[in-house]
C-alpha cells in the first residue's frame, strides 16, 4: 500500500511539471448570423489553456450579462482544457458584446463581430 501511495504521488507531481502553463484560444461568435433585433445566442469558447483556473465572463457594452450558461471544464491530451459559456440576445446596433477572460491573473477582452 505504501508503495502505491509513493507511485501515485510521484505521478501527480510529475504531471505537474510536464504540463506547462498555456494561454488560453478564445473565439467569440454567435449561434446564427447575426441580425439586429433578432433572438440569438452568444457564444464564448475558450481552448487550449492549462492550468484550469479561469473565469469567463460575456458581457454586454461592459456590463456582466445575467443568466449565461457554462460547460464543465473538460480536457485534452497534454492536459490542456477548455470551456464554453453561452447566453441568450438580442444584438442592437451600437451595443457592444464582449467575452472577458481572465486566466492567470491575466484579463482579455475579446469582441464579438457581427456578420452585418
Amino acid at each position: 500500500m505504501k508503495s502505491f501511495l509513493l507511485a501515485v504521488i510521484f505521478v501527480v507531481l510529475c504531471s505537474g511539471s510536464l504540463a506547462k502553463q498555456s494561454e488560453p484560444k478564445v473565439q467569440v461568435y454567435s449561434y446564427s448570423p447575426g441580425e439586429f433585433e433578432k433572438d440569438n445566442v452568444l457564444i464564448c469558447h475558450v481552448s487550449d489553456f492549462h492550468p484550469p483556473d479561469i473565469t469567463i465572463e460575456l458581457l454586454k457594452d461592459g456590463i456582466q450579462i445575467p443568466d449565461a450558461k457554462q460547460t464543465d471544464l473538460a480536457f485534452e491530451q497534454g492536459w490542456k482544457f477548455h470551456l464554453t459559456k453561452s447566453v441568450a440576445f438580442k444584438p442592437r446596433k451600437g451595443d457592444e458584446y464582449t467575452c472577458r477572460v481572465k486566466h492567470m491573473n491575466k484579463i482579455k477582452l475579446f469582441s464579438w463581430e457581427p456578420d452585418m
